[in-house]
């Protein structure tokens, strides 16, 4: 898997981002949030990754953050949400604003939505209202709070749910902390 990739950029026409990694090309799809915040071409970046495998194609979509990242990947697992549209939702909302209309029920904001019709966005609610964190628990995007998220993003990769990982990492103030201590700490106060 490619979970994250830093070059320059090479060309950036929405939805795609060619970024130049040591002279190879990657072909990245984003969404427009990504493209807001780009810098002019040859500009170094980080993309969060993730690749998608199909039959007939292997897709790699960058995010400027890993929430963004993990929201996708959410979004995709839900019944009749491809990528298209995880792109889409990602392009007009961010994921707290998404977050929000979920945790609110707000099935009109989600069907203002590009390709999101009321069955789809009843679905989206009915399918994430629990499988997301909520807001106050949600990890805050800031360098200061990389290590949380990758810590949350580890325990989620345990198979604890993203709600039960941001509980058990907000259990053991995990500020100064780095993400193997707060991986460590929060596996202990869960043996408890």
């Amino acid at each position: 898997m490619i979970g994250f990739l830093r070059g320059k950029i090479a060309l950036k026409t929405p939805p795609l981002i060619v970024l130049d990694v040591n002279g190879v090309g990657y072909e990245i799809e984003a969404p427009m949030t990504v493209f807001y915040d780009l810098p002019e071409i040859g500009a170094e970046i980080t993309l969060q990754t993730h690749l998608v495998v199909r039959e007939d194609a292997h897709n790699l979509y960058g995010f400027s953050t890993e929430t963004d990242k993990t929201m996708f990947k959410t979004l995709i697992k839900i019944s009749g949400v491809g990528a298209k549209m995880a792109l889409a939702i990602l392009s007009n909302q961010t994921a707290d604003q998404f977050q929000t209309c979920i945790q609110n029920n707000d099935t009109a904001a989600l069907v203002k939505l590009p390709g999101v019709g009321k069955k789809t966005a009843e679905r989206l609610v009915m399918e994430l209202r629990d499988k997301l964190p909520k807001l106050e628990n949600a990890p805050q995007i800031s360098n200061s709070n990389n290590a949380r998220e990758e810590a949350i993003s580890a325990l989620c990769s345990l198979g604890y749910k993203p709600l039960d990982a941001s509980r058990m990492v907000s259990a053991i103030q995990p500020e100064g902390k780095n993400c193997e201590t707060i991986i460590r700490l929060a596996l202990q106060g869960a043996l408890k």
